[in-house]
């Protein structure tokens, strides 16, 4: 008999395909995607079970189908796609404590894998170069997304001393970028002009969308080694600096002050253009870097794509910006000039 996997957060596109690809893996019998509502795509082979994680019934959904294996990624990052900040919490941190109640007082679940983030570090002057697994943010998170996540590893930390027979894995995944990824990060990349906090150049890891659904699955039914327990930094290979991002990406940045940059991006996300969050404007200003010698040491996890090519991947996919759109008709037009410069003397012609 094959696992049995139950997936949270399959409505978002990220959830829906991770399961999707789950189910076609022969470790694995059933998979039951979980959410509030449908996902809007093909889940394949996926059951689909519509529950709200915040609800007790969860715990009948897990008794029910025998499941063996929990895959948890419904943290949302966004308060704008939940409905505000008040329901985004409520999903990220009620959401988590119900559906760790429900795996608590099911004896079928074995393992526990949650997606969470690197965010959870924050970002400040006083950071380490890389921050390693067992490293706390220097200035602790007060408020929104990174509190949310905070507060969810606590209670996943709780949970693993309370059932000791469940492998509990919790993923800190670097910015996930990829042709497919809508988040905070990739919104604020796809601006037609990028505003920079001036006077910083912060560092950034990225991990392509691939990469994380192959280690989610080697968490989840992989071998002995990547069955290991505990907290796993995960991120590609390397590290950029935002403006070289931004050149590679082909976009032109405009610097401001940190101020003017966050004022802006209250106007983007109440036009539900990009995402500004206290923690995301920190992150733009003092950047992030992760240590990741647990993942290939003892997760056993080698990513396929390094920061700047899931960067590059990424790219591929983007509308080109106005000045390249311009460029060809500017060349085209200066090689006109060029050749009538060649036909017509120096002198210029006499009437």
């Amino acid at each position: 008999m094959g696992r049995v996997v139950l997936v949270t957060g399959v409505s978002r596109d990220l959830g829906r395909r991770f399961a999707r690809s789950l189910a076609s893996d022969p470790e694995v019998d059933r998979v039951i995607g979980v959410d509030v509502v449908p996902p809007r795509g093909d889940v394949g082979a996926v059951s689909f079970v519509r529950v709200d994680i915040r609800n007790p019934v969860i715990a009948k959904v897990i008794a029910k189908e025998d499941v063996d294996t929990v895959v948890h990624m419904s943290v949302i990052a966004t308060p704008g796609t939940a409905g505000g900040r008040h329901t985004m919490k409520e999903l990220n941190v009620i959401g988590t404590m119900q559906l760790l109640a429900a795996c608590q007082r099911a004896r079928t679940v074995q393992r526990l894998v949650v997606k969470s983030t690197t965010t959870v570090y924050g970002a400040s002057p006083r950071d380490p170069a890389m921050f390693t697994e067992d490293m706390q943010p220097r200035r602790a998170p007060r408020s929104g997304y990174a509190k949310d996540v905070a507060e969810i590893e606590g209670y996943v930390r709780g949970f693993a001393r309370r059932r000791p027979d469940v492998g509990v894995l919790t993923l800190r995944c670097a910015n996930v970028v990829g042709p497919h990824v809508a988040s905070p990060i990739t919104s604020y990349l796809r601006l037609p002009v990028v505003p920079t906090v001036l006077g910083y150049d912060p560092r950034m890891q990225f991990l392509h969308e691939d990469d994380l659904f192959r280690v989610l699955r080697l968490g989840a039914v992989g071998d002995e080694r990547g069955r290991a327990t505990g907290t796993v930094n995960v991120a590609g290979d390397g590290v950029v600096v935002l403006s070289q991002a931004l050149r590679r990406l082909g976009r032109p940045m405009v610097p401001m002050p940190g101020f003017a940059v966050g004022r802006l991006g209250q106007v983007l996300r109440s036009a539900h253009v990009a995402d500004f969050s206290p923690e995301q404007l920190a992150f733009l200003t003092y950047g992030r870097g992760v240590d990741t010698t647990r993942m290939r040491e003892v997760l056993g996890f080698e990513p396929g794509f390094s920061t700047e090519d899931a960067l590059a991947d990424f790219g591929s996919t983007l509308s080109p910006t106005l000045d390249a759109v311009l460029a060809p008709a500017q060349a085209g037009a200066q090689q006109a000039l060029d050749a009538l410069g060649r036909l017509v003397p120096a002198g210029g012609t006499r009437g």
